[in-house]
């Protein structure tokens, strides 16, 4: 096999891969880019934009649902066809990428559509060609739906979130195995839109990876819609007679729908990129980046393969951060600690930098404050729909905030105050001392504020 001298590889061309390799083939670099999948990654296709359509369909039906009592009378039926037609109309067209392969292309870079894998320090093979990077390898090859081993599942045609996004039609009803926030957000759009929905989740509470008052603050409005909330059971085997699907809960009953969706997290794929040949374990969870995002000499990683969350935003940051560092260009280093994610359900779910839990664990002096949003003027004023809370988590030694949390309407909005104060280390004090506008939902960042339990006197952040 000849072998092709280049500047960068770039081995998957999700949003962090692609973004790599367009800035550093502008900025002069030979690179090539190789995914075996669509340029652009999941999040265009099968994640954050197409999702989002369907959700923002879904809050339309919700809302017009809360006009009795409030405005006048309305009759609400929903159709699913202008979702579908909408996702492949504006945001997939159609599952193809050849405007995404195009931009890329040019701006001077080289596009292989195959699996990329590399074979030795500083050699990719694709496609039946051998490219030598002498600038270095970029590892973007993102994440799977990770299928647990459920007894019979994998011989079912069950979905993960590919086949939720592409339904042209939805079911009767549906069981959804996971209760984070991919099987949040789509099983709560199928209810709005008239499915049956029951939802499984093994951990004691919904997304429990976020507060625990969250995820018991979800799963009440979801009862409330009429889905229907397992938690603390596990799926001990699933079945399917050709039409109806059936899954046993760990504690005995069984569970029946038309449809299934698998949504229990995401996995890497270590070994499939080829990280073995630079000596490292394939089998880990993450490639083990540095804070430049370096895995080896010539070698970094971006994106959901580094286990920093997987959100585009994060690998937007990352990539950024590689392209400086590949073309020796000075920045700053990689940081986590005011990450901000939101969770797309109603009411939407914002979050940046530790929870209290992760605090506490880390060993800050922590103080604690929650607001309901109902019980703040905007919260008031918009009555229904209006479910939600403010949860600030202080470390009490600088007397800034290490996390926080904003549930309610538009609460991923209201979260980018607090992502600021935490990315900047913003004293509570000054925080106290800010005007907030009237009558805001983010209005109820300055009653938690104010009953933040801090000491009179703390060190300086910035002398910290």
């Amino acid at each position: 096999m000849e072998t092709e001298t280049v500047d960068v590889v770039v081995i998957g061309m999700g949003p962090a891969g692609e973004s790599v390799a367009g800035q550093l083939a502008e900025a002069g670099l030979d690179v090539v880019g190789i995914d075996r999948e669509l340029v652009g990654g999941e999040c265009p296709y099968w994640g954050c934009v197409p999702s989002k359509m369907m959700i923002r369909a879904a809050h339309l039906l919700a809302e017009a649902r809360r006009i009795p009592g409030m405005a006048g009378k309305v009759d609400v039926t929903p159709d699913w066809a202008p979702v579908a037609e909408r996702i492949r109309a504006e945001a997939t067209d159609d599952w193809d990428d050849t405007v995404a392969v195009d931009r890329f292309v040019g701006t001077g870079g080289r596009f292989v559509r195959d699996h990329g894998r590399i074979v030795a320090p500083g050699v990719v093979e694709a496609g039946g060609r051998r490219f030598a990077a002498t600038r270095g390898i970029v590892v973007a090859t993102g994440t799977a739906a990770a299928i647990p081993p459920v007894p019979g599942l994998a011989d079912t045609p069950y979905w993960t979130n590919r086949g939720a996004i592409a339904a042209t039609e939805l079911p009767g009803s549906i069981i959804v195995l996971g209760g984070g926030a991919i099987g949040l957000e789509l099983a709560q759009v199928f209810g709005r839109f008239g499915v049956s929905v029951q939802v499984v989740e093994a951990q004691e509470r919904l997304l429990p990876l976020e507060e625990p008052e969250v995820g018991d603050l979800l799963a009440e409005v979801l009862a409330a819609e009429g889905i229907d909330v397992h938690v603390g059971v596990s799926a001990a085997g699933v079945a399917h007679d050709g039409a109806r699907f059936s899954l046993v809960l760990s504690d005995g009953p069984r569970l029946a729908a038309d449809r299934l969706l698998v949504a229990t997290g995401r996995r890497v794929d270590l070994g499939a990129v080829g990280l073995g040949a630079l000596g490292l374990d394939e089998t880990a969870r993450s490639a083990p980046v540095d804070e430049h995002l370096r895995v080896a000499d010539r070698v970094w990683a971006v994106g959901d393969v580094t286990g920093q969350g997987a959100f585009t935003h994060v690998g937007m940051y990352q990539a950024d951060i590689v392209v400086a560092d590949v073309l020796g260009r000075a920045h700053e280093p990689a940081s986590y600690a005011a990450l901000p994610r939101v969770t797309f359900t109603d009411p939407e779910v914002g979050a940046a930098g530790l929870t209290e839990a992760q605090a506490r664990a880390a060993g800050y002096d922590v103080r604690i404050a929650t607001v309901q949003v109902p019980q703040t003027a905007r919260g008031w004023l918009h009555k229904v729909g209006n479910e939600g809370l403010i949860k600030l988590v202080a470390d009490a030694a600088t007397g800034t905030l290490v996390g926080a949390t904003a549930v309610g309407p538009n609460g991923g909005e209201v979260l980018g105050l607090l992502a600021l104060a935490v990315h900047a280390r913003v004293p509570v004090a000054t925080l106290r001392t800010m005007i907030w506008a009237y009558p805001t939902f983010h209005r109820g960042i300055e009653d938690a504020v104010r009953a933040l339990d801090l000491p009179a006197t703390r060190t300086d952040p910035a002398g910290a």
